[in-house]
Parts: C-alpha cells; sequence; structure tokens
C-alpha cells in the first residue's frame, strides 16, 4: 500500500487541538450549544480524546482533540494522529497554528501510518478519518516515509511459506526496478564458489536455496552500505527452539526488511547518496545437511568460526555480507538485525538498541531519532568482553557461554568483519509490534529507520 494525505480540500472538516489550559478558552470560542455538547460529553481535552462538534444540521462541523500533558504525550507517541484517523467517516484538516513543526510532522506520519492494513490474506476495513497534510510540512516526505515502513511492515507480516529467500530477493528486484536501481544475487552452491561460505552453511539445510541480495543505487554524494539480515525462518537448526519460540520466527528477517524500507525512503527522496544494500538470505532449517554444534566455519575474509549454537545464525550470514562490505568501505556501513534476545531483556520491544565506536556519531543519531520519535539507545561495543567470543580453536565463537551481555558480545562478533569500514553502525531491533499502540498494529514494524534518514538528511556521513 502507499500511504497518501487527502487533497479535497474543499468540505474538510476542521480539527482543532486542545489541552488542559486552552480548554477553557477553546469553549468559549464555541456557540453556546457547541460547548454545552463538550461538557455534556465530559471532553477534558485528554490525550488522544476527541469530541465531534455537530453543526446545524447535525453533521459534524469541528473536531475537538486532546492533547493531554507533557507526560502524556512523552508516554505515548503518535496517538493523536491515531486518533485523527479513527475519526468517522470524512476528510480533515488539522487547525495547527499552536503546534511546532515536530508536533504537526508526527500527527501527519502517524494518520497516515495508522491507516496501515496488512490485507494480504483477508480483507481489512481502511482508516475512516483521512488527513489533509498539516501546514507546513513536506507532505512528499512523510509519505515516502510512510510508504517505506509500510513495505517494511508487509515484508515481515508475510509469513515464511510466502517470504523465503526467493520472496525476499524478489521484493528487493522490485524495489530496484521502481526506483531505477541495479539487483543482482549470488544463490546456492554459487555462494560458495564466490566466497560465501557462512551464508551457505547457515542456509544449506534447506529446500529453498540460501542467497545473497545486492542493490546499488545513485552515482554521486557520500557511500551508504546497509546490511539486513534475512533469515526468512529460524527453527534454530540443531539447536532447535521450542515450539513457542519459533512462533514468532516470521520476523527474523526483520533486518532486511528494515534496510530495504529505509532504501525505500532513501531512493524516493533522491538523497545524495551512493546506496548499496547487502542482505543474506537464508533458511536456519534442520536436514542431514544442517551444520553442527562444534562444527569450525570459514567467513569470507578467512576467520574461523567455532559454531557452538547453530540458533545463532544471524551473526554467521552478517558476518560474510559484512567482509563484503568491509572490502569496498563506504562512508558509513550499518547493520541490521533481530539478533538477540539479550537486546530485548536489555531494553525492551519499543526501542532500537545501536552500536558504534563514533560518539559524534551516536549522538547525532540519538538527536535525529528524538526529532522523528524513533526511540534508539547506545549499547557498548565494551572491549573487555572481548575474551568472551574468543573459543580457543577457532578465531571466533558464535555463542558464548555464561548468558551474560549477548546482545555487546554479538555486536563485537560483527565488528570483527568491519575493521576497514570508518564509521559502523548495528542495530539489533525487534521488528515486531507485540500490542497494538498508536499508528502501529500488532505485527511487523520497522524500527530505527526514520532516525537513519533524518540523520542523513541533516548533513553528509557520517
Amino acid at each position: 500500500m502507499t500511504p497518501r494525505f487527502a487533497t479535497d480540500i474543499a468540505g474538510a472538516i476542521p480539527v482543532t487541538p486542545v489541552d488542559a489550559a486552552t480548554l477553557e478558552k477553546t469553549r468559549a470560542g464555541l456557540s453556546a450549544a457547541q460547548s454545552g455538547w463538550t461538557a455534556a460529553m465530559g471532553f477534558a481535552a485528554a490525550l488522544a480524546e476527541t469530541c465531534c462538534l455537530p453543526g446545524p444540521d447535525g453533521r459534524i462541523a469541528q473536531v475537538l482533540i486532546g492533547l493531554g500533558n507533557a507526560e502524556d504525550r512523552a508516554r505515548t507517541r503518535f496517538a493523536t494522529g491515531a486518533a485523527i484517523a479513527a475519526l468517522p467517516e470524512g476528510t480533515y484538516r488539522l487547525e495547527a497554528a499552536g503546534l511546532d513543526l515536530a508536533a504537526r510532522n508526527e500527527i501527519g506520519l502517524a494518520a497516515l501510518l495508522a491507516g496501515y492494513r496488512f490485507d494480504r490474506y483477508r480483507d481489512q476495513p481502511p482508516a475512516t478519518g483521512q488527513l489533509i497534510a498539516p501546514e507546513g510540512v513536506d507532505a512528499p516526505r512523510l509519505e515516502a516515509i510512510a510508504a517505506g515502513e509500510c513495505l517494511t511492515r508487509d515484508l515481515i507480516n508475510t509469513p515464511a511459506e510466502d517470504m523465503g529467500p526467493a520472496d525476499l530477493a524478489a521484493a528487493a528486484e522490485a524495489l530496484a526496478r521502481d526506483f531505477g536501481a541495479t539487483c543482482t544475487m549470488v544463490v546456492g552452491e554459487d555462494l560458495i564458489t564466490q566466497g560465501f561460505p557462512m551464508i551457505h552453511a547457515v542456509g544449506r539445510a534447506a529446500a529453498r536455496a540460501p542467497r545473497l541480495i545486492e542493490m546499488t543505487w545513485g552515482d554521486s554524494g557520500p557511500t551508504l552500505t546497509l546490511v539486513g539480515k534475512g533469515v526468512c525462518f529460524d527453527t534454530g537448526g540443531l539447536n532447535l527452539k521450542p515450539g513457542a519460540s519459533m512462533a514468532l520466527m516470521k520476523k527474523d528477517m526483520g533486518g532486511a526488511a528494515t534496510v530495504l524500507g529505509l532504501a525505500r525512503m532513501i531512493m524516493a527522496l533522491k538523497l545524495e547518496l551512493r546506496l548499496r544494500v547487502l542482505i543474506p538470505a537464508v533458511e536456519n532449517a534442520v536436514s542431514g545437511a544442517a551444520m553442527r554444534p562444534g562444527d569450525v566455519l570459514r567467513a569470507r575474509d578467512g576467520k574461523t568460526v567455532e559454531i557452538n549454537n547453530t540458533d545463532a545464525e544471524g551473526r554467521l550470514v552478517l558476518a560474510d555480507a559484512l567482509c563484503l562490505a568491509n572490502e569496498t568501505p563506504a562512508d558509513l556501513t550499518v547493520s541490521m538485525a533481530t539478533l538477540t534476545g539479550a537486546a530485548r531483556v536489555a531494553v525492551g520491544p519499543d526501542i532500537a538498541p545501536f552500536f558504534t565506536d563514533d560518539d559524534a556519531l551516536a549522538a547525532r543519531l540519538a538527536r535525529a531519532a528524538t526529532e522523528v520519535a524513533d526511540p534508539v539507545w547506545p549499547l557498548p561495543f565494551h572491549a573487555p568482553y572481548e575474551s568472551m567470543i574468543d573459543p580457543g580453536i577457532a578465531d571466533l565463537d558464535n555463542a558464548p557461554k555464561g548468558g551474560f551481555a549477548g546482545a555487546i558480545t554479538a555486536a563485537l562478533f560483527l565488528r570483527r568483519f568491519v575493521s576497514d569500514c570508518p564509521a559502523y553502525l548495528h542495530f539489533d531491533i525487534y521488528g515486531w509490534q507485540p500490542a497494538a499502540a498508536p499508528a502501529r498494529p500488532k505485527g511487523g514494524v520497522g524500527q530505527g529507520a526514520r532516525a537513519i534518514l533524518q540523520m542523513l538528511a541533516d548533513g553528509p556521513t557520517p
């Protein structure tokens, strides 16, 4: 789906934001009947509370929408825009004189994202309230961001039966066609001959062939490489997951889905960048060809990795892709992956933790994330933990024992493969909204992409 703002201004119903401080003043500006209506309805300007005011003909003439207080807004982003999308059928325009540009952008984007429906397998009722782009916002930009986010959601929400490695590759190819990018791939046994042995080792047990997908776009500006984990389903391999832990594993390609959504935003907005997207797409399955605990694999750059848990496969496929990225270092290299449960324990499902050695880059990203309501949080590449990923018989251990600092040790593992990259960001995302929230239905969700986009738009990388 492609979210769009409404364009028919004629007849659009005004929506007036109100907080507790302006409630009485707003009531004083209404007709006696409308003021009495707000009192009768108990309208108190709570966050996302709406009050539809009738006109003389009984139809909605105006809507009051609550802004709550600063604490409410800090605790629940996107609430106001989502409430507008849920209004009765009609076209609405925001009377935004009292709102700063950041608030207007958040409301506009929320109204677009609240219209998202995953309707591949069942018809879904559309959003009823259609919003005119708020005054002063860059409507095409918000629409491009929403379209990229909706692509990410669609890819994650699609079950593995219809979103295997070949299907993920087809999605990348379709995106490349839409924006004049180039898309190539290495498939199956060719992964061995072309130097991607760990991608092959993880994916070789599956009936559907593993592959490395590469997309390039742009011929001027700074270079940006996005690497996304594309594990289309993760059984855990021979270290088989219990059934409950396998239930959401269609989302284990959330890193790939997020970088494709971000790439769509970048290309739609025509940012002056030379973009490269790398996606190792595999299924971690069980068969006689599966890799085994205790095996030692060799990465593209020659490093050896002892496999102490076949369920720690994401870092293996990312390592080969990062080796390729490291051979032609970009100004900024970003990896995104649904990598560790430890990251969820640390910051929960709503925050995208990231790692970088560049303090200035971290500060820029954190600032950008705040500007666009896309929460991120820095975690450290803690050097003293390097010894935890040294197994003894190989260069690296894919699953250190002990259970401590799992997100950090996974990030340190990946950092070993980007030694020549001048700036590296790694995101350990969840990629899933566990319960419905404003503008974010339960299901797949992008994390960190809008923050990265805002950072890129603020100036050249890194």
